[in-house]
This record gives structure tokens, C-alpha cells and sequence, in this order.
């Protein structure tokens, strides 16, 4: 479990970056911004590939599958809806829609396990869900007014609205990714995320391909392929590619591995808190006492669930100590 909880801590330290992309590249469409990560995701899978060809040939259609599919949801359609999100809304409204995602995570995967021994009774589980929303309640509550009131009530709205599209993507890749790999207990963590770095390349190609076909057509005043500053662009893109999406998959993979769903799914708190970081230090700014508050609720509540996940899996060993 302290070796997931880490793992899950480097995911989140390294997702956190992906929310200060699309404000540092603002100038740049939110679907150029998927693309574009994710062709990093899948030119710097390429050599993780090569050395680990073995094991990546291995892998069954079954496995290339899921991988097209999680790659889809949880890759492309999720950052494409979060930096369009946040480039219409700012930053702070998606983030708070999106923070809400170690609650929603751990109530979808604890309503429908994907095998018993991960579920925990609702009496244990919501003290530290609780917990964990009113932190991020009172955090972003404070983040609200840093909104800079140049969106137009419309815009808010839309980016509200394609933020939870965002939510629902990303509710529903991590629960079927952790279930894929509890199932195939003999793919390693590396092998599944450079799987999902192959699958991804075709399709951010495709899609950015199609992006510029779009633009020819309908002038849409998008300066294709590499916009108005080239080398600031392929620099983070290719930044985002190796840390957020190679090394953060492979790292949640691990703690997909050694966790319960619900559990990881609270630990996805740590890129909101990443996050968090990333935002003041751009700002220069000390978090407000009402954030350190909600900081210290979110960490809290992170306790109070590994503590309910350890009794429970105590309790199971008593259990069938007893049944032996």
C-alpha cells in the first residue's frame, strides 16, 4: 500500500503540469493542445517500445483494444475537453469540476467493483470522501476569486459544461484501466503505459491531421501545424508527452496495481494539490489560509481512507484465516 500510495503522489505531482499548459499556450486551440501532447505521448513511446519489444509483443488483441479505448477517453477526448474547458472558463471553474474527482471515482468503483475484495462498506468509505470534498470545497471556493471576469457568462457555461465532459472521461478510465490490469496481473506497469503511448500516436495523428484539414476549409485563423510560437509548443509538448502522460501512466499503473480502485481514486487528490502548487508558484502568491485549510482537509481525508482500506483488508485476512 506505501508503495502505491507513492506511486499515486509522482502521478499526481507530474498530472498537476497539465493544467498549466493550456494558460502558458493560450493561444493555442485546446484540441491542438491533445494532439500535440499526445503525438508527444506516442513519438517518445517509441523507444520504451524498442526496448521492451518482448513484452509489447505479448500482449493479445484484447489488450490493443483496450488500450485504443482507454487511450480515446482517458487520453485525447479528456485533454481536449479540459484545456478547451479551461481556456474558455479560466482556470479555476474546470479545475473545481475536475477536482471533484477522487470522490467521484471512488463512489462509481465502490458502487460497482470489479471484484469484490475491493469493495468497502459505505459506513467506512464516506467519512473520508466527506472529508475530502469539503477540502476541496473550501480550495477552490478561494481559486474562484482568481477568475479574471474577461469571459463572457456564455463562456463559463460552456466550459463548465464540456468540464464535466471532461470529468465523466476521466471518471471512467481509471476505474476500467486499474480493472484491465488486475485481470492481466503478468502486463507490467511500463509495458501497459508504453502499450497505451503506441495506441494513442495513430490517433492523435489522425485527429490532428483532421484539426488541419478543418482549418483549410473554414479559416479558422489557426496558424497549423505549429502555430505562432513553433518551439514553445513542440518543447512542451514534448515536456507533457514524457512526464505527464509516459511517466504519470506508468507510475498510476503501479498504484492501479497495488490498490483498491476506491483507494486510488482518492489519490487522485494529489493532482489537484499539484496543481495547486504549480498555480501559486506561476502566481508568486502564498495560498490563502482557507486553501492551507482545505489542503490539510484533502490530506486528512487521504488518511482516513487508507486507514479504512487497511482495516478492511485486516479484517478479510482474519476472515479467511478463520474459513482455513
Amino acid at each position: 500500500m506505501l508503495i502505491g500510495l507513492l506511486c499515486a503522489l509522482g502521478a499526481g505531482l507530474l498530472w498537476g503540469l497539465v493544467f498549466v499548459a493550456p494558460l502558458m499556450l493560450s493561444d493555442y486551440p485546446g484540441l491542438v493542445l491533445s494532439f500535440g501532447r499526445y503525438i508527444g505521448f506516442g513519438v517518445i513511446a517509441l523507444l520504451p517500445a524498442w526496448l521492451d519489444r518482448r513484452n509489447i509483443a505479448a500482449l493479445q488483441r484484447a489488450d490493443w483494444v483496450a488500450a485504443l479505448k482507454l487511450s480515446l477517453v482517458g487520453n485525447i477526448l479528456y485533454y481536449a475537453a479540459l484545456a478547451t474547458a479551461i481556456q474558455l472558463a479560466d482556470a479555476p471553474l474546470p479545475a473545481m469540476l475536475i477536482g471533484t474527482l477522487p470522490v467521484v471515482i471512488s463512489i462509481f468503483s465502490n458502487w460497482k467493483p470489479g471484484h469484490p475484495s475491493e469493495a468497502i462498506a459505505w459506513k467506512r468509505l464516506a467519512p473520508s470522501l466527506l472529508i475530502i470534498f469539503g477540502g476541496l470545497m473550501l480550495v477552490n471556493a478561494s481559486e474562484l476569486g482568481n477568475l479574471d471576469g474577461s469571459r463572457t457568462p456564455a463562456d463559463y457555461a460552456l466550459g463548465c459544461l464540456i468540464a464535466l465532459g471532461a470529468l465523466a472521461a476521466w471518471t471512467w478510465y481509471p476505474i476500467m484501466n486499474a480493472r484491465h490490469l488486475k485481470q492481466n496481473p503478468h502486463i507490467r506497469s511500463s509495458t501497459w503505459a508504453t502499450a497505451q503511448g503506441l495506441a494513442t500516436l495513430p490517433l492523435a495523428l489522425a485527429g490532428f491531421i483532421g484539426y488541419g484539414i478543418w482549418v483549410a476549409a473554414a479559416d479558422g485563423g489557426y496558424d497549423y501545424p505549429l502555430g505562432p510560437r513553433p518551439l514553445p509548443f513542440i518543447g512542451l509538448m514534448l515536456t507533457l508527452g514524457l512526464c505527464a502522460s509516459w511517466l504519470g501512466t506508468l507510475l498510476w499503473n503501479k498504484a492501479s496495481q497495488r490498490l483498491p480502485t476506491s483507494l486510488a481514486g482518492q489519490l487522485i487528490v494529489f493532482e489537484t494539490l499539484s496543481a495547486l502548487l504549480y498555480a501559486f508558484l506561476r502566481r508568486g502568491e502564498m495560498p490563502a489560509l482557507q486553501v492551507l485549510a482545505g489542503i490539510l482537509m484533502l490530506c486528512v481525508g487521504v488518511m482516513l481512507g487508507m486507514q479504512a482500506f487497511q482495516r478492511a483488508q485486516a479484517r478479510s485476512r482474519v476472515a479467511l484465516a478463520a474459513g482455513d
